[in-house]
């Protein structure tokens, strides 16, 4: 597997959230052929480290106040880790929520990257609807890009089996 995941442009409006006005991407090339969409979300959004379960539940200690949803939020949909699921494919995962102060997208694409290898890439998106909307994804980007670096650079090692 490739060390490493780049950031990748993104062009919106995106079929996922097309009323984003803000986006990131990353992307890694991994061998060998053998991974889903399904199999990347559920192996890089289902276990946060214990750092990044730390920092959420920070996150919605604070929020809470405000009257934003929290991560884990009670939801009927099916969720992979705490993001609710609003579609899948093998090639295409999209998860996501819409709170009053933004709406937001996680895009999972697993695409052939020549013979012996995938493209994986991890998709932000997201509407800001008001100003608090705005400033919470100000301050959370720095922590957002570490944790999406993060969590592709598991692809890079071992599957590890659920017991």
């Amino acid at each position: 597997m490739a060390p490493g995941n780049y950031p990748a442009p993104v062009t919106l409006p995106h079929p996922a959230l097309p009323c984003a006005d803000w986006a990131d991407c990353y992307e890694l090339r991994v061998q060998p052929n053998a991974l889903t969409a399904i199999s990347v979300a559920e192996r890089t959004l289902g276990n946060f480290p214990a750092w990044v379960r730390a920092l959420m539940w920070l996150r919605n200690a604070i929020v809470r106040p405000f009257g934003l949803k929290g991560s884990g939020s009670p939801s009927t949909r099916q969720t992979i880790g705490i993001f609710p699921v609003l579609s899948r494919s093998e090639e295409q995962m999209v998860l996501g929520l819409d709170d009053a102060h933004l709406d937001f997208r996680i895009v999972v694409d697993v695409h052939p990257a020549h013979e012996t290898g995938q493209t994986v890439s991890v998709t932000t998106l997201v509407r800001r609807k008001i100003f608090l909307g705005k400033l919470y994804l100000a301050v959370i980007t720095p922590f957002h890009r570490l944790i999406v670096r993060t969590m592709l650079d598991r692809l890079s090692r071992p599957a590890v089996a659920a017991s």
